[in-house]
C-alpha cells in the first residue's frame, strides 16, 4: 500500500432521526406518519447503542464479523457509520485503539474518523498528507479486505492524482473484490471530478460495471448514480431519455431482490425515487415508496435541499400526487433543470 493514501470518504450524517409528517397522511403505499432518517439496520444497532455508553465490544464483533465473511459491502457502511458517530463520541473508539492498538477494524475506523476531521478543515491537504501512515497501517490489517481501497480511490480523486496512478488503485482495488460497489462509487466519482461534464463516459463505466455483476449486486444501481450525476449537475452534453431510463430499470429490476421495508437498502431506494420523480415516472416510484417503508436518507435528498427529512417528505407528496395523475405540484428545488452539483 502506498503511502499517499489519506483520503476522505465523503460526509455522511448517521443519526437516527425521525419527524411527523406536518400534513395529513392519505392511505396507500409509503404513507406511515413517522419517517426514520439514516437509521441503522438491526446490526448495526447495538453497535452505536453500546458504543453510546462508552463500550465498543459491539463494533469490534460487528466489523470482525464482516471481515471473516467477506461482507465488504456492509463492512465499507458500518465502517463510515461508525466513524461518523464517533465524530461527536470519540470516547468508545479511543479506548478501543488503546487496548488493541494493532486491531485492523479499530485501525479502519480510527483511519476514517481522522481524514473525516482532516476532509473538514481548511487545511485539509497538509492534514490528510499527515494521515498516510494510519490508512496505510489498516490497509494492512487483512489483505483481502476492498475498504482500505476505496478509502485510496476517494483520495486520488481528493488530491487530483493523474491517471496512472488511480489505474494502479483501481486494479488493486478489483483485485480483492471485483464488484465491491464503494470502491466502483469511488471510481464514478474520479471520473466525474476529474472530466467534469462527461457523463457519457460515466454512463459508459456505470453500464459496464453492472453488465458484469451478479444480478443481485448493488453495482447494479451504479447507473443509477451516472443519472443522478448527471441530473444534477450543470454541464456537459444531453443524455438521451433512454438511457437515463435505462439506468432506472436496472435499479428497478434490482429493489426487489434487497429486503422490504428495510434500512440497508434504503440508500439505492432513495436515490432510486430521487430518479424517478425527475422522470416523472410516478407509478414506479409510488411502487418504491411501498418497498423502502418508512426509511429515509441524507443521500441524495441533502445535495438539493438544507432539510433532507423535510425535502423527503415533500417528495413523497409529490409522488402520491403524480400517481394520483396531478403531478402538477413541485417541492422547493425541483421544479425545472438540474439542480447544484450533486454527490457523484
Amino acid at each position: 500500500m502506498v503511502d499517499t493514501m489519506a483520503m476522505m470518504l465523503p460526509f455522511l450524517r448517521p443519526s437516527r432521526t425521525t419527524r411527523t409528517a406536518p400534513r395529513p397522511v392519505p392511505s396507500g403505499p409509503g404513507t406511515d406518519d413517522e419517517v426514520l432518517l439514516d437509521a441503522p439496520d438491526a446490526r448495526l444497532s447495538p453497535a452505536l447503542v453500546a458504543a453510546a455508553r462508552g463500550d465498543h465490544g459491539p463494533a469490534a464483533a460487528l466489523l470482525l464479523a464482516t471481515r471473516a465473511a467477506a461482507e465488504w459491502e456492509r463492512r465499507d457502511r458500518y465502517v463510515t457509520r461508525l466513524a461518523a458517530f464517533a465524530r461527536s463520541r470519540p470516547e468508545w473508539l479511543d479506548a478501543w485503539l488503546a487496548t488493541s492498538p494493532q486491531d485492523p477494524d479499530a485501525l479502519l475506523v480510527g483511519a476514517q474518523l481522522a481524514v473525516d476531521r482532516a476532509w473538514r478543515s481548511p487545511a485539509r491537504a497538509e492534514l490528510l498528507r499527515e494521515l498516510s501512515p494510519l490508512i496505510t497501517a489498516a490497509a494492512r490489517g487483512d489483505q483481502r479486505d476492498p475498504v482500505p481501497w476505496r478509502l485510496a480511490l476517494d483520495h486520488a480523486r481528493g488530491a487530483r492524482a493523474g491517471h496512472t496512478y488511480f489505474e494502479e488503485l483501481w486494479a488493486a482495488a478489483v483485485r480483492r473484490s471485483p464488484h465491491h460497489h464503494g470502491c466502483h462509487v469511488a471510481a464514478l466519482r474520479y471520473l466525474a471530478t476529474h472530466w467534469h461534464g462527461s457523463h457519457h463516459e460515466c454512463f459508459d463505466f456505470a453500464d459496464r460495471a453492472a453488465q458484469d455483476a451478479p444480478a443481485g449486486a448493488l453495482v447494479q444501481a451504479l447507473p443509477l448514480r451516472a443519472a443522478f450525476g448527471y441530473l444534477t449537475d450543470g454541464c456537459g452534453p444531453e443524455v438521451p431519455r433512454a438511457r437515463l431510463d435505462a439506468a432506472a430499470a436496472r435499479a428497478l429490476a434490482l429493489s426487489p431482490r434487497l429486503p422490504a421495508a428495510d434500512p440497508w437498502p434504503a440508500p439505492m431506494r432513495n436515490l432510486l425515487l430521487f430518479v424517478l420523480v425527475r422522470l416523472e415516472r410516478w407509478e414506479d416510484a409510488r411502487d418504491q415508496l411501498r418497498l423502502n417503508g418508512p426509511y429515509a436518507t441524507s443521500f441524495p435528498w441533502d445535495q438539493v435541499s438544507d432539510d433532507p427529512l423535510g425535502h423527503f417528505l415533500d417528495v413523497r407528496d409529490r409522488i402520491r400526487a403524480g400517481a394520483a395523475g396531478d403531478p402538477s405540484w413541485h417541492p422547493p428545488g425541483e421544479r425545472g433543470g438540474r439542480d447544484r452539483t450533486g454527490d457523484h
